[in-house]
């Protein structure tokens, strides 16, 4: 048989379409052509697949080899058609049986021995491949992710030489099943704890009421005071992700190549470097890849030093804060990635971080300082939720053991409050839309009344009310009320006092 079909899987953002390799041998001077829409690494394939062949003890042949990747339109990239390509050539050859192929997909990048090394994408891959009814052949190292979609039968392999006793029924390849490690739960018992926090107890109170409602968080505070500290404790607060979340931030991660199976359901921590580029943050490249938004997904995105950020890298986050996805457009590609993260971000109240200090310390004009502030910009502000200062603690309070309530302690009320969230509109409150608002989060006359003082006090925008009003209705949800009463509300504002500083 001079044809043979092999199927296999591509990569389009976070979809993975359907990839027919096509491997063609006729007469003519001996060569191998790839067509299809290659890049570098794939059109690179042809002098890994024949040393593998070789290396593994089966025959290349000295024929012209056309090697199709269909659909012709679908850009082609990485290795993870090395196998795929290498099983067309062995059962256009009749070295395998083609009719073994039919049942099974596969990906995976070889060596020059015939080893089968990891793929980037293996999750992705296999959650799309969930309705074709076909096993998945993977190298061992990608399964084990891959197994976490638990509708698509998933096989590991260590070298092409066990691929293809498989196919030919001299052995069988072991099925990766899901490990004791991927639970059905997220204990929240391995992040950091809260407890660990000396004082800082509104501070505490905002990231509770972050974790409740899934809001944005900014802290200001001079230098030492525990802005990151408390930044890395709100992914503990975190409700547990459901199945499908997780799946869909494992396969982000996967992407990537950053996902490890025993992290999975544990809720994801950013915390990039001011320097980020804008394609760092948000994503981006020639073939676009996800940022770390993207990489944050149903979980902690932290921005330390938010100022030292280049204004254009952090005016790209206000689309995906409001609509929790990223859309990437390049001339030929153009992907959408997912984007659902919580912001925290911290900032020191000047350049020099001391402004305001008792001691006299800060030497910061007034220009200096507003220079500084401006380089947030309003519409990016209207959109954090929740922007509190975080002082600096005296010295007797720094001496005293920590008495703080632990991780565990308010992650069970965020639980709680999540939940009514859940059962009562189906999201968190900070992804109600503007109608939802109206429904679900309408104060009482007497928070009515306050609301409307604190837009004419503040000068608040319309979307800093909606926001405003989303806070309380978590604040609410926390207390068990079923309205939003004037208390709620009014803690809700003090939540705001750096936009009106």
């Amino acid at each position: 048989m001079s044809l043979a079909i092999v199927h296999s899987r591509g990569l389009d953002g976070l979809s993975a379409p359907e990839v027919a390799v096509e491997v063609h041998l006729a007469g003519g001077l001996p060569s191998v052509t790839l067509v299809g829409l290659p890049d570098t690494e794939v059109k690179e394939a042809r002098d890994r697949v024949r040393a593998a062949l070789q290396n593994s003890g089966f025959s290349f042949p000295s024929k012209r080899i056309t090697v199709n990747l269909a659909p012709a339109d679908l850009p082609k990239e990485s290795g993870r058609f090395d196998l795929p390509i290498a099983l067309g050539i062995l059962a256009a050859t009749g070295q395998i049986p083609a009719s073994a192929l039919a049942d099974h997909e596969f990906a995976g990048e070889l060596s020059l021995s015939g080893e089968l090394r990891p793929i980037r994408g293996a999750l992705a891959m296999v959650l799309a491949a969930g309705s074709r009814g076909r096993s998945f052949v993977l190298p061992a190292s990608s399964a084990r992710e891959a197994a976490l979609a638990r509708q698509v039968r998933v096989l590991a392999a260590n070298t092409l030489l066990e691929v293809c006793g498989h196919l030919t029924g001299q052995g069988a390849l072991a099925e990766c099943l899901r490990a004791d490690d991927s639970r059905e739960d997220d204990s929240g018992d391995d992040y950091p704890d809260l407890a660990d926090v000396r004082g800082q107890a509104q501070a505490k109170r905002a990231l509770e009421i972050a974790a409740a409602g899934g809001h944005s968080i900014l802290l200001a505070g001079p230098p030492g005071t525990g802005k990151s500290m408390l930044a890395s404790r709100l992914p503990g607060l975190l409700p547990p992700m459901t199945l499908s979340a997780a799946l869909e931030s494992a396969a982000v991660l996967s992407l990537a190549g950053q996902f490890r199976p025993e992290f999975f359901r544990r809720h994801p921590y950013r915390a990039p470097h001011h320097t980020a580029s804008s394609a760092a943050l948000v994503g981006g490249g020639s073939v676009p890849r996800p940022g770390e938004i993207s990489l944050a997904h149903q979980g902690v995105l932290f921005l330390d030093e938010i100022p030292e950020f280049d204004r254009r890298v952090l005016e790209a986050l206000r689309e995906p804060l409001d609509s929790g996805r990223i859309h990437i457009s390049r001339a030929a590609r153009q992907a959408e990635f997912p984007a659902q993260f919580q912001l925290v971000a911290a900032m020191n109240p000047c350049p020099c971080g001391y402004h305001g200090d008792p001691a006299g310390r800060c030497r910061c004009t007034p220009e200096q300082v507003r220079r500084y502030r401006s380089r947030l910009s309003g519409p990016l502000l209207d959109r954090i939720d929740l922007q509190i200062e975080v002082p600096a603690l005296p010295a007797e309070a720094l001496q005293q053991p920590a008495d703080g309530e632990a991780s565990a302690v308010v992650r069970s009320r965020v639980v709680l409050a999540r939940g009514t969230q859940i059962r009562r509109q189906g999201k968190a409150n900070a992804r109600l839309e503007t109608r939802e608002i109206d429904h679900w989060c309408a104060p009482e006359a007497a928070a009515a009344a306050l609301l409307k003082h604190a837009i004419s006090r503040f000068d608040l925008s319309a979307r800093a009310y909606h926001r405003l009003l989303k806070v309380a209705r978590s604040i609410a949800d926390l207390s068990g009320s079923s309205t939003v009463a004037a208390q709620h509300v009014a803690e809700a504002v003090q939540y705001r006092r750096i936009t009106r500083d």
